[in-house]
């Protein structure tokens, strides 16, 4: 019923709105004023509009910071998950510095220099100086903001680099300064943009050595993770765990049949202690967890926004990704912030006469991949090494699954 009100009283307000400009129009033309001629006092008024638009739209934008950012996602619950928010927040604040400067320039300005007969605008196309300095400080400020992003993007990979890198980026380097300087010949434009495209992206692959150098430790790399493999199809997930050999099995599309929904081929040794599990799946605090990602139909996202983590699932291609979790799911249900949201979250459901929930870590589909996109989720656990172990224990195997659908299809014939 209030909403429905509210939509009254908006329609109300722009039928106002509508019939007002529309009485302004006709004293207007009994006037017998010109809709073209803007006159001193019409200036005056547009350029004080322009300040209280000012004011408004900042107010406006504060006011949806302050009221949803107690909805917004708890802290990271990965290890690289932490830097990943660094990363953003940077971003975050340059966009918001430059938002609040550019806009309070552009309004202010058209507050300050108001149309008027008295001053005459100059014309004034071309300053060397200006173009310089609005080309390099936005260029100082993406360079920070990439080379920070190619740190955390290594670390988070965890990204081998090996000598060759740097060496095409001398190659790169050597070739672009040759252009310049044994060509001369050649049109100056072309040698510019050859030469210093090259140049540019062998510096890249020279810098990008060394920040994954810098960003991956060999300790890091030699760390055995837990091996899960997410299996993606409209509209659900399928977790498999690699048993005791610590190896996931080979498996295909073509090997889809009764109980092997993943396709896993049952010639292969390795996939036969694989662990299948439906609706939730289990992850161990502190141990490195590296996923690989499938897909058996269109392409999906797996996306676990609490550790920060999302690639696509691509039929065909198997893509990976690895986190280490650091909090468990009772120990974020206590966070603060957590129960503040959930507790709103409740209080609304209970007005709706629905049942209460509680947090829980969750893996979804970031992809509109048809009709029921929106039910493609999948349940997270992050236990305690030993809960962890109790729990993959009581989970059956491949070879037992489909031991039972054999046993069955026996007793049938």
């Amino acid at each position: 019923m209030v909403s429905l009100l509210t939509y009254i009283l908006i329609g109300l307000v722009i039928a106002t709105v509508v019939y007002l400009a529309r009485i302004y129009d006709l004293s207007r033309d009994l006037k017998g004023e010109r809709e073209e001629v803007v006159t001193p006092a019409e200036n005056k008024q547009s350029a004080l509009f322009f300040v209280l638009f000012l004011v408004a739209l900042f107010a406006s934008y504060a006011w949806l910071v302050i009221e949803y950012s107690p909805m917004l996602l708890p802290k990271s619950a990965s290890v690289h998950g932490e830097s990943i928010d660094s990363l953003m927040n940077l971003n975050l604040w340059v966009v918001n510095i430059v938002f609040v400067v550019i806009n309070a320039i552009l309004f202010l300005f058209a507050f300050r220099y108001e149309s008027s007969k008295v001053e005459k605008a100059e014309f004034y196309p071309h300053n060397n100086k200006l173009e310089l300095l609005w080309t390099v400080i936005p260029s100082i400020f993406l360079a920070v903001i990439i080379i920070y992003g190619l740190s955390v993007w290594s670390n988070y990979n965890k990204i081998e680099v090996n000598a060759s890198l740097w060496i095409a980026g001398l190659v790169l380097i050597g070739t672009g300064v040759a252009i310049f300087t044994l060509f001369r010949t050649l049109i100056k434009e072309i040698k510019l943009i050859v030469g210093g495209s090259l140049m540019l992206f062998g510096a890249f692959f020279i810098s990008y050595y060394f920040i994954a150098k810098a960003s991956t430790s060999a300790e890091e790399l030699a760390v055995e993770p837990l091996k899960i493999e997410l299996y993606a199809r409209q509209f659900d997930w399928t977790a498999r765990y690699a048993g005791a050999d610590k190896q996931l099995g080979a498996a295909h599309v073509r090997y889809i049949e009764g109980a092997n929904t993943l396709g896993i081929n049952a010639e292969d040794k390795a996939g036969m202690d694989d662990k299948i599990v439906r609706n939730e799946f289990h992850i161990p605090k502190g141990v490195p967890v590296e996923f690989s990602i499938r897909s058996q139909d269109v392409i999906h996202s797996a996306y676990m926004p609490h550790f920060r983590a999302q690639v696509n699932a691509v039929p065909g291609m198997p893509t990976k990704i690895s986190f280490t979790p650091t909090i468990t799911t009772s120990e974020m249900r206590n966070e603060e912030h957590v129960k503040n949201k959930y507790a709103n979250i409740n209080s609304i459901r209970e007005k709706r006469g629905e049942e209460p929930v509680e947090f829980d870590y969750v893996l979804l589909c970031n992809k509109i991949c048809g009709a029921t996109h929106y039910n493609m989720r999948m349940t997270i656990v992050v236990d305690e090494p030993a809960d962890y172990q109790k729990w993959i224990s009581e989970q059956k195997s491949f070879a037992e699954l489909t031991a039972g659908e054999s046993t069955e299809t026996t007793a049938e014939l």
